[in-house]
């Protein structure tokens, strides 16, 4: 007779990341760790945790399988990357060389380079490449202990390449084990076959958002603002469209020049992304205003640049969320884990504010509510790591790879 709950443990330690605050600075004394822990799952959701011995003596063992662990293991909630472009064609390799001879990313973008490149790519691409390019990733992804992406448009800017884009997501989606969340972002660049920027917002506003919706490929829409992409008057016209259409809102902001953190708080966006350049000010609003912030290493690593300023954000009172940003340009590296990790070395974060951004904040940042952490109720997305203490985890720099993955209480890896 099938059992229907299952009986994880004993784990050397259980970090469930549980009763955290949302917003603000956290320091390590306030995390939730469970030595010799265990947890109770019933049809993919966590329904207890605590010790496993006094677990074991609790539950229905005529109803309940037992998983026993026989080795030293760490239990983390599944890892939550929010911000990536992992959906693309073809490489910009020969670009990350000219940036390591000097050129910058915009001098590269003027020259026809940069985002473009990886446009043409795209465009050329067929569905069934962007789905297998796609579903190779996530394989890596999931390697890396990440059970939930995002995963924006963005390299297609026509209306028909957009949703290639967006279906091809949508296939994935049902084709691997991790959650991925589509993010529509047509208002990445304006392509080179519209001379006037406003008249490429006002077609995808008018023929694009709408059909998104109608195939219910996406509920989130993005938009880059910044010297060469979209100005505040033009992104004000996509963000109302934007609204009117129902999708929550995400903006690429701040990331070279102050620019988009404002129509943030304005359009109240679930988050504000980069914010390399974000000055006390708008860190200041964006902490008043509850935008969470999306701080992308791996932008800072691709392009040598500073990191986004995320110890100032946490002591003003912000929520951070780590993102890897993978795209096949400035952040080729796509290692959620390791740019963390050097990110809190260089912020000088604490272990929880590091991890807390990469589960339960990050979670925050995508509004997913029903995971992040490890507690009765949650999605019981786990993972698990060759160790005895969770320091080992960060401490090593992502270098320490889970060894098992569980999404919804079923391991697949």
């Amino acid at each position: 007779m099938k059992k229907n709950k299952h009986l994880f443990g004993p784990f050397t330690q259980i970090v469930t990341m549980k009763g955290l605050p949302p917003t603000g600075a956290i320091d390590d004394d306030r995390m939730d760790v469970i030595p010799g822990g265990g947890l109770v799952i019933e049809n993919g959701i966590i329904i207890k945790s605590g010790f496993f011995e006094t677990l074991e003596k609790e539950v229905d063992s005529q109803n309940t399988e037992i998983h026993n662990i026989k080795e030293n293991l760490v239990l983390l909630p599944g890892l939550i990357d929010a911000h990536t472009h992992i959906c693309y064609a073809g490489s910009r390799s020969s670009e990350y060389a000219e940036r390591l001879a000097g050129k910058t990313y915009q001098e590269i973008a003027k020259q026809g380079g940069g985002i473009m490149s990886t446009v043409r790519q795209v465009r050329q691409a067929s569905l069934p490449d962007l789905v297998e390019n796609l579903k190779t990733r996530c394989s890596e992804l999931l390697a890396d202990g990440i059970t939930t992406c995002e995963v924006k448009s963005g390299y297609g800017l026509t209306v028909k390449d957009e949703l290639k884009m967006l279906q091809a997501i949508h296939i994935v989606n049902d084709q691997q084990s991790i959650d991925l969340i589509p993010t529509a972002l047509p208002a990445h660049v304006c392509p080179p076959e519209f001379e006037d920027p406003m008249a490429y917002i006002q077609k995808i506003t008018r023929e694009l958002l709408p059909e998104i919706v109608r195939q219910k490929l996406a509920e989130r829409a993005d938009i880059y603002i910044d010297e060469g992409a979209f100005n505040l008057e033009q992104a004000r016209v996509y963000l109302e469209a934007a609204r009117k259409n129902g999708f929550s809102i995400t903006l690429h902001a701040d990331q070279f020049r102050v620019a988009g953190s404002r129509l943030a708080i304005e359009y109240n966006a679930t988050s504000a992304d980069h914010l390399e350049t974000s000055g006390q000010q708008e860190i200041d609003l964006l902490a008043k205003f509850h935008v969470t912030g999306v701080v992308l290493p791996g932008a800072s690593l691709g392009l040598g640049l500073p990191f986004a300023p995320a110890r100032r954000m946490l002591d003003s009172g912000m929520t951070v969320a780590i993102a890897s940003n993978w795209n096949p340009g400035s952040a080729p590296m796509g290692d959620l884990l390791v740019q963390a990790c050097l990110i809190g070395v260089y912020e000088k974060l604490s272990l929880a504010e590091t991890l807390a951004g990469i589960t339960t904040r990050a979670a925050m940042a995508l509004e997913c509510q029903d995971r992040g952490t490890l507690e009765a109720g949650k999605t019981a997305d786990m993972i698990a790591f060759p160790c005895s203490n969770y320091q080992e985890v960060v401490y090593r720099q992502g270098k320490i790879k889970p060894v098992f993955v569980w999404k919804n209480g079923i391991k697949v890896k």
